[in-house]
């Protein structure tokens, strides 16, 4: 908590000292965690949350990948918006990051010119499933958060980019096809527009970083494809991540990223 809090008052400069990675299934997060060389941390969060923090420097960077845990319950991974948005609030409210990356695999489609393997940054986050025919509703149920530009990352390191779309379930019906259509997306997730609500309420700059398993516009059945591809897309996050680390401590604000 005191390195969190330090992280937050040196920051004067406004460089980022601190980076949380908040990662949805820990199959997704192992290889990365292994990469960095990262320590789990006991007690970082409070309460029940199955939430686990996984910490150490990075090219003089404190990174911290949060990864939801296992359900208590059921003991699978803590997967989709509530979930998301929970460890999301407890990782801002403890860590006290400088920077936000939600990391992960997601469905591309191939209209937008996905591929798997794949790797998008994220411009925007909109959520596909939340339908509510209120017209005061309406902007709020898609939610449209604006991430902070990475133009550069993207030019430099080669990255793909583009809308996330997210909803709480694997597959997708026809009304959230018409739905993510609307939403110019790019990639469809389980997670990103949760966390990014959350990181606005925290004024904390975020980004996602998707790693492609399936293609949502194909032929393939999601599930089949996503568990064929979720290793290889797990070894792509961990090849992209440290680079994506790499070219922020460089720059002087989250502003020239």
């Amino acid at each position: 908590m005191m390195g969190a809090l330090s992280s937050r008052e040196n920051q004067q400069d406004g460089k980022i000292n601190r980076i949380m990675v908040i990662i949805a299934m820990q199959a997704e997060a192992q290889p990365l965690i292994d990469c960095l060389g990262l320590t789990e941390q006991s007690s970082v969060f409070s309460g029940p949350l199955p939430a686990k923090c996984f910490s150490g420097l990075v090219d003089g960077c404190n990174v911290d990948v949060v990864v939801n845990g296992q359900d208590p319950k059921f003991g699978n991974d803590s997967v989709g918006t509530v979930c998301a948005a929970l460890t999301t609030y407890e990782g801002l409210k403890t860590l006290s990051p400088d920077l936000l990356i939600n990391a992960g695999t997601a469905g591309g489609f191939r209209r937008k010119g996905a591929e798997i393997g794949d790797i998008f940054l994220s411009t925007e986050c909109k959520n596909h499933d939340r339908r509510i025919a209120i017209p005061s509703f309406t902007e709020w149920a898609t939610g449209a958060y604006e991430c902070v530009s990475t133009a550069n990352m993207q030019k430099e390191l080669g990255f793909k980019c583009g809308i996330v779309t997210t909803g709480n379930s694997l597959d997708h019906e026809p009304k959230d096809d018409e739905l993510m259509l609307e939403n110019d997306a790019s990639v469809k997730d389980m997670e990103a527009a949760a966390i990014a609500s959350t990181a606005a309420l925290f004024e904390t700059p975020f980004f996602a970083v998707k790693s492609v398993t399936d293609i949502v516009d194909g032929n393939v059945p999601t599930h089949e494809e996503f568990l064929e591809n979720l290793s290889a897309a797990a070894r792509s996050l961990q090849e992209a991540i440290p680079r994506i680390i790499s070219f922020v401590v460089q720059k002087s604000s989250a502003k020239d990223l």
